[in-house]
């Protein structure tokens, strides 16, 4: 799916369902943690409205991601994605504190907690969703290269063990009353690994990351095959705005080559690159009788 009008639609597909969806389970679980007097519940109700706020962001993040290159933005708004995927980490942060607080309050004084059958279902019910709704939204990042879709797929993911644990607690609560609190806190450590996950990889994509061998090795192959010689390609720098890349690197031409021949042998090698890796390339020439260690200008 190469388009980027179809992954924007598909990643807005994502972003609604997810609201809608997280929607309903607050009210069906907040009510549910109501009646049964059960702080786990309560707290589960509130992480999958994070996630409805989380989406909302995703959308937002991404109609601006969409926008093309400007006077301002000459490499474009990609950016604002990540910024989206940091905002996700950061509520999920804030959920997950909340809900420490309130499970050791309810870990001092436990309270009775009567969980009927119907909120037995709802909670098997919000187990089987949350799980589709992570697979779907894998399955748009898989599509898109949306990191923003990915993490709100870890968060579907981890309301869905969140219920899980609470589902396990309801049989264990009448001979151990003190495991709806200690539910809540295991709870809000797996949100607090997941956030810290999210927040972790956004932030290595905003600070930069260096290519790897395997993407210098492609680049150079590329790049060869399209002039025909060995260019002795080096000092490989990328810079990633959302979607789009930017690549800079050195290549060697014959000392004795002329600037339209050189200029066509690069024009080349831009085209071939843009066409087989969607990069965009910025180069620059050195002779080829240049000393150069290699292995100082791998990134």
């Amino acid at each position: 799916m190469k388009d980027s009008k179809d992954k924007n639609k598909l990643a807005y597909s994502e972003g609604w369902l997810s609201i809608s969806v997280n929607i309903v389970l607050f009210g069906l679980k907040y009510w549910a943690g109501i009646v049964s007097g059960s702080i786990a519940l309560i707290s589960d109700a509130w992480h999958s409205l994070s996630d409805s706020i989380s989406s909302i962001a995703i959308i937002v993040g991404i109609k601006i991601s969409s926008k093309p290159p400007d006077k301002h933005h000459p490499y474009g708004h990609g950016r604002a994605e990540l910024i989206t995927s940091l905002i996700i980490g950061i509520l999920l942060v804030i959920v997950a504190v909340k809900l420490i607080i309130d499970s050791i309050a309810n870990l001092k004084d436990p309270g009775q907690t009567e969980f009927g059958t119907l909120a037995i279902v709802i909670i098997i019910v919000s187990i089987i969703i949350k799980e589709l709704s992570a697979q779907y939204a894998f399955y748009t990042a898989r599509k898109t290269g949306f990191i923003s879709l990915k993490a709100d797929g870890w968060h579907h993911r981890s309301d869905a063990v969140s219920s899980v644990l609470i589902l396990i607690g309801i049989f264990i609560s009448p001979y151990f009353p003190l495991v709806d609190g200690i539910l809540g806190i295991i709870i809000s450590l797996f949100i607090l690994h997941t956030a810290f996950s999210i927040l972790k990889e956004t932030a290595s994509a905003v600070l930069g990351e260096s290519p790897d061998a395997v993407f210098i090795k492609q680049l150079s192959d590329t790049a060869n095959n399209s002039a025909g010689f060995d260019l002795k390609l080096h000092h490989v720098h990328m810079h990633k705005y959302g979607r789009h890349t930017e690549v800079s690197f050195h290549i060697c031409l014959p000392e004795n080559m002329t600037v339209s021949e050189a200029h066509n042998i690069v024009k080349n090698i831009k085209t071939d690159i843009f066409k087989q890796m969607q990069i965009t390339v910025t180069t620059h020439i050195d002779p080829d009788n240049e000393e150069i260690n290699l292995e100082n200008y791998q990134n």
